[in-house]
């Protein structure tokens, strides 16, 4: 029996998936694994019987990462399950940002009588450009970004993207819709600009002043990314000296709310019953895949690595070790799979009825973090 602790409301349909073998709730104790969504686990003490973690959705800054690495415990998230759903807020972006609907509406609810005649004398203040024709920029080209560029091309607009670590999938996916080009191009060149990248250390604060002056002038930027890849500061004064003419952003806070000309939204990217759902699946099935079979995918602190075998496996997490030696631990002939992601690194081993063995050679290395018999 596996104990699954819940630290959000989790989906229904997603938590159908586990199998009769778990037990899930917020109340579980010493759980093998655990499933969240934006609960922030930085400060949470991490049980020793834990040995997984499942982001429902993409961004993991809410997960102690290296910590849990040092401690044997793997991180999954859901990349793509909930893509179609920011894709769509982008196409919404685009036109709240063009089209001053909020503006609009916010002013027909003002209208107390004689609705009719004072709409058709004001309704020229909310005018706005159509998205059809104009460039749009495309700053991170993965599962988001390629629906967003895609969806955009087939509304009539050009696209320009960028990505330095863009997939031969993703390529692929965008093959004759986009151009992919640099950050100055998009930059100089783009109507409006969409932000997908993940938030990491070289990432922080991307569109910055010294981005935004190389920015085309009346620009409109689309933040559902993270709320820290835009410089608050430098969007402000960007706003206030017309260089940008509007900023949509998912993560609202203090210093934003009220500007002038920002529309902000209450972190709807992911927000949709499909998206929930789907990103709940995926991570019950990860979780399930590497706590029953030892197998991992789409892990952000361990490198993902599968070995289909009927026998009894034991499984090596380990952190600057010597992965020779670690294949080493492994009986004549045996099947094995080894991968590293960085520091650490993940063996398989197909043991059979030499596990315990093989397990007690494998925890007596230097470096190996975790050793677990599965079968």
């Amino acid at each position: 029996m596996y104990n699954i602790l819940t630290l959000n409301k989790i989906s229904k349909v997603g938590l159908s998936v586990l199998t009769e073998n778990y037990s899930y709730g917020d109340g579980v104790e010493n759980p093998d694994g655990i499933l969240l969504r934006s609960f922030k686990m930085h400060d949470m003490t991490l049980p020793d019987s834990l040995l997984a973690v499942a982001r429902c959705g993409a961004g993991v800054n809410n997960i102690p990462l290296d910590k849990c690495a040092d401690k044997g415990i793997v991180v999954f998230n859901t990349p793509g399950a909930n893509a179609n759903a920011v894709k769509e807020l982008v196409l919404t972006a685009l036109l709240i940002s063009s089209r001053n609907i909020v503006g609009g509406y916010n002013w027909t609810q003002t209208l107390s009588e004689d609705a009719a005649a004072k709409v058709e004398k004001g309704k020229a203040q909310f005018a706005g450009p159509e998205i059809m024709g104009k460039t749009l920029g495309v700053i991170g080209l993965g599962a988001i970004g390629v629906l967003a560029a895609n969806a955009a091309k087939a509304l009539g607009m050009t696209v320009l993207g960028y990505d330095p670590y863009l997939s031969e999938k993703s390529a692929k996916a965008v093959e004759g819709n986009v151009k992919i080009t640099d950050l100055d191009e998009i930059y100089k060149n783009s109507d409006y600009i969409t932000i997908h990248v993940p938030f990491m250390r070289d990432t922080k604060g991307m569109i910055n002043a010294e981005a935004l002056a190389k920015a085309k002038d009346g620009v409109r930027v689309i933040n559902l990314a993270r709320g820290e890849l835009v410089d608050t500061e430098a969007i402000k004064a960007a706003l206030s000296a017309g260089k940008v003419s509007c900023y949509v952003t998912d993560f609202p806070n203090d210093d934003i709310i009220g500007t002038p000309n920002v529309i902000t939204l209450p972190h709807l990217g992911a927000s949709t019953p499909e998206a929930e759902d789907n990103c709940a699946v995926m991570a019950a099935n990860e979780i399930m895949d590497y706590l029953e079979k030892g197998n991992i995918t789409h892990s952000v602190n361990y490198p993902d690595l599968s070995l289909n075998s009927d026998k009894t496996k034991v499984c090596v997490l380990a952190k600057n070790a010597d992965t020779d030696e670690i294949l080493k631990t492994a009986p004549e002939g045996s099947k094995t799979a080894q991968a590293s992601k960085g520091a650490y690194s993940y063996t398989i081993i197909a043991a059979g009825d030499k596990a315990e063995e093989t397990a007690e050679k494998a925890q007596a290395l230097e470096g190996v973090v975790k050793v677990r018999i599965i079968g």
